[in-house]
């Protein structure tokens, strides 16, 4: 980092005010999750959960930080938000007046984002019902009743708590973007799942003392998981360069222009999105079926199962979809075209404009196409580790990936926050100020 390194994070004390603000925003997220919903048996509820591990709630329960097991307020985490962007996003392509919104700047934004908040709320009071009923119809192994007093009462107040978690999560998450550091959202995923990691090596060592796993397979799943973390970074970090060559131009008495310098396209330009987004769709009409006791939405939610043919394919194909999907929406070659004919740039050997606007289309798809490989394969991981070797929790994949992916966005952040202030000291001595801090 600039500055003298990582030590000097705290040394800025805007940086350290955003840095604290957003460990204590995490902090009242995990406190909720152990905040129960009222009218339910937590141990019956924790025995149901025991066997559900690897299933399509032990994933509900990994992206909510634990606090599904525990039906705690915020048991829907932040998947419905999640879920009511993904149509939002998709809606703005098929609606013209959300594609002009879109087109309207910071005023367009506010607008799309209060759309995202109205659907969150819609999302959550039909996730909450679903949940409450499924729950009604749910006992303990041992035939105890999760929960104590059914009807509509509980429905209700069920709906309301549940409802109400996710809309506070989501006001946490655009708090901390706001006001703290990196991607509100993806850090309160990032926390609920490191949240987890301290159990999940309990159970290993657990299962290591009683013999069901062998120090081997031990070893070898700790050196896989650095082989994996290691290759998630050397792929979210690579490029592919564009040249871009920019023509000399003659302002009054000064050239300026002359320079090469290069396009940047991320291999994984979604980053992890994909996966989020994927498990967001697949869950939610799994939750729902799994919790109703109708024979075929029954035999729907074991056909979409991690581990089963079905949900790897879908899944797989969701990730693919949103690979492109995203970096459409993010990405327009048309407009990095048009600034760079503008700005008097040009890719060698490739005419300005259309023909510019054609060939940086064309990089992009192929290596989105590698970057949908990538996080596929390395999603898929968990499916195999659990089948092959029985390991007790969901190790790699989608965890992994986003637990990887956000603490380098975080860093790179932090990074921003440290060379702007770096620049402004240099400034400070020339008798310069920056207005308009961060």
């Amino acid at each position: 980092m600039v500055g003298g390194g990582f030590q000097n994070v705290f040394k800025i004390p805007e940086l350290k005010k955003r840095i604290i603000y957003t460990l204590a925003l995490l902090i009242v997220y995990r406190i909720g999750v152990h905040v129960p919903t009222p009218g339910i048996d937590g141990v019956a509820l924790a025995s149901f959960f025991a066997k559900v591990e690897g299933t399509i709630f032990g994933i509900f329960n990994m992206f909510s930080g634990g606090a599904l097991e525990r039906l705690s307020v915020f048991a829907l985490g932040i998947m419905p938000y999640i879920s009511a962007s993904i149509i939002l996003q998709l809606l703005t392509v098929a609606i013209p007046h959300l594609e002009r919104l879109k087109k309207e700047g910071e005023h367009g934004r506010k607008k799309i984002t209060q759309y995202t908040r109205y659907g969150t709320v819609v999302l959550s009071i039909i996730q909450g019902f679903g949940i409450s009923v499924g729950l009604e119809s749910m006992s303990s192994p041992g035939g105890a009743p999760v929960v104590m007093y059914p009807g509509w009462s509980f429905r209700l107040i069920t709906i309301i708590t549940l409802t109400a978690g996710t809309a506070f999560i989501m006001w946490l998450g655009e708090r901390i973007t706001e006001r703290g550091i990196g991607n509100g959202i993806s850090l309160i995923i990032f926390a609920g799942i490191v949240a987890s990691i301290p159990s999940a090596i309990g159970n290993s060592f657990r299962l290591l003392s009683t013999g069901e796993m062998g120090i081997f397979v031990i070893v070898m799943l700790a050196v896989l998981m650095v082989l994996v973390v290691g290759f998630i970074i050397f792929v979210e970090q690579g490029q592919r360069r564009i040249p871009v060559q920019y023509a000399k131009r003659v302002v009054g008495r000064k050239m300026y222009g002359g320079q090469s310098t290069y396009l940047p396209l991320k291999i994984n330009t979604s980053g992890v999105i994909p996966p989020i987004f994927a498990s967001s769709i697949i869950m939610f009409p799994a939750t729902i079926a799994s919790f109703i006791a109708i024979p075929w939405l029954q035999s729907i939610a074991s056909s979409i199962t991690p581990g089963n043919v079905v949900y790897e394919l879908m899944f797989v194909s969701f990730i693919f979809f949103f690979c492109y999907f995203y970096t459409a929406v993010t990405f327009n070659p048309v407009d990095v075209a048009d600034n760079m004919k503008k700005q008097g740039g040009y890719i060698p050997g490739i005419r300005p404009g259309k023909r510019t606007a054609d060939h940086i289309d064309r990089v992009l798809t192929r290596i989105t196409l590698g970057g949908a490989i990538y996080v596929s394969a390395v999603c898929v991981l968990p499916s195999i580790l659990i089948a092959k070797f029985n390991v007790p929790f969901y190790f790699g994949g989608t965890a992994l990936l986003i637990v990887v992916g956000v603490a380098i966005d975080t860093i790179s952040q932090m990074e921003s926050h440290m060379l702007s202030r770096h620049y402004e000291g240099f400034l400070k001595k020339g008798g310069a100020k920056m207005k308009g801090r961060l």
